[in-house]
């Protein structure tokens, strides 16, 4: 069983920037893709990026293209979320997931077999 650990999470003010970043322990794999998720109280887990392990191939939600950059080091198998220009309406857990099958679907969440515990981020106006 592969374990994955968020860290980077933290209050920043509205147009402020964070880095997440993820490592994979435990029992290693090599992902298809790695995704970064965030769920807000109230709301549901909602995806953001994901990153196709080989290629690097990357995609977005559309409430963070442009602003948020998802990265993978495969050497240290670990995957980074750049986040920068936050808003408000980024405040949330987000969590890092990867995903050791093909799919067509990366931007579900049923696509990824490993999830971290989340770190948190708050934005504030």
């Amino acid at each position: 069983q592969a374990t994955l650990i968020e860290s980077g999470g933290g209050m920043v003010q509205t147009g402020g920037s964070l880095t997440l970043s993820c490592v994979s322990s435990g029992r290693t794999f090599t992902p298809f893709a790695m995704g970064w998720f965030r769920q807000a109280p109230g709301r549901e887990r909602e995806f953001v990026a994901t990153i196709k392990w080989n290629g690097g191939y990357t995609f977005y939600a559309a409430a963070v293209q442009g602003r948020f950059t998802i990265s993978r080091d495969t050497a240290e198998n670990t995957v980074n979320l750049q986040l920068t220009d936050l808003k408000p309406d980024d405040t949330a857990l987000y969590y890092c997931a990867g995903a050791r099958r093909y799919s067509l679907t990366l931007r579900d969440s049923g696509a990824y077999d490993y999830w971290g515990q989340g770190t948190q981020v708050n934005v504030s106006s």
